[in-house]
């Protein structure tokens, strides 16, 4: 079973959860989650002979969650878990990411090669710096309704996801987002209006997990989370001096087929171009017939792969 502590890294606290003794890797996870979405994988990890720690990431459930939106940064999330190596004893440490941390643990790779030895990114492919800011782009594009651009103005998500917090975790993890027209807001709908509300949940989720997720978001709320959507430009801005760069370590890709991020808007393209970030990928797994929450979904595939990954040279 993985024990939980806090330690202070990057000028905030870091709840952690961990199992197991060997070399170390890191579990990022994205949103809205916490380092419980990792409760697959912790424990069959370090059975394979790694010390797994997995945090709450900055603004999520137990760690500190700053005011500051711009303290929710590329800069920011890869400095926690530079910092969290540094806490740990550690030099050197595998990262492993889904959702938003993919592009930490991709971001952690490309920025401090020397710590972070091999990478995985599960469902976000690799950074491929565009031509201008996101939200830019978007709007150049004609697009006025994507869900970056309803999570910017502060305190309209978090009161939709607010009024009953229980509900939305059925219905954005149960129901997944594996429609790519469930990230486009209808106007006067909110993020949840077009995710049904009156579907059993999945197979790989029960009101157990719901009830922790409730319980976590009842207290911290949801606006650390969205601020990290609220850096899509500036971090676009930040990462100036990585245009073009590559990530030489070996490096894993896991997604679902259904997985909107994928087949949608703007992952769809990168799938095919991440060789060119990647020039050691070693495997490019997509699971078929799994959604966007793949390594609770199918966590026996996502944790032979990494395993597998994890003891090749």
């Amino acid at each position: 079973m993985p024990t939980s502590r806090t330690l202070s890294a990057n000028g905030i606290e870091l709840f952690i959860l961990e199992q197991g003794e060997g070399p170390l890797v890191v579990l990022c996870h994205g949103w809205p989650e916490l380092s419980y979405s990792w409760r697959h994988q912790i424990p069959a990890l370090a059975e394979a002979g790694f010390h797994v720690v997995a945090p709450d990431m900055r603004g999520f459930g137990r760690t500190s969650a700053p005011a500051d939106t711009g303290a929710y940064s590329i800069f920011d999330t890869v400095g926690d878990m530079v910092a969290l190596v540094a806490a740990l004893g550690e030099k050197q440490a595998v990262i492993i990411g889904h959702d938003w941390g993919a592009p930490v643990a991709w971001h952690a790779a490309m920025f401090r090669p020397e710590i972070f030895t091999k990478v995985a990114g599960l469902s976000v492919p690799p950074p491929l710096r565009g031509r201008g800011r996101p939200l830019d782009s978007l709007r150049e594009g004609g697009i006025t309704n994507f869900y970056w651009q309803y999570f910017q103005a502060p305190g309209v998500a978090e009161a939709e996801f607010e009024r009953d917090i229980a509900q939305t975790m059925r219905m954005v993890l149960g129901r997944g987002v594996s429609d790519p027209n469930s990230l486009f807001i209808d106007e006067g709908k909110g993020f949840l209006g077009n995710l049904r509300a009156d579907l059993p949940l999945p197979h790989w989720l029960d009101e157990t997990d719901i009830a922790y997720f409730a319980e976590a978001y009842t207290k911290s709320g949801f606006r650390g989370g969205l601020n990290w959507y609220r850096n899509l430009d500036r971090n676009w801005e930040l990462t100036a001096p990585w245009q073009g760069a590559q990530i030489h370590q070996p490096s894993l890709f896991i997604a679902g087929s259904k997985d909107s991020v994928v087949t949608g808007l703007i992952g769809a393209k990168r799938i095919g171009d991440m060789e060119r970030v990647l020039p050691n990928l070693r495997q490019k797994l997509i699971i078929e017939g799994a959604g966007h929450w793949v390594q609770q979904e199918r966590a026996d595939e996502v944790n032979a792969a990494l395993i597998a990954f994890l003891k090749t040279q």
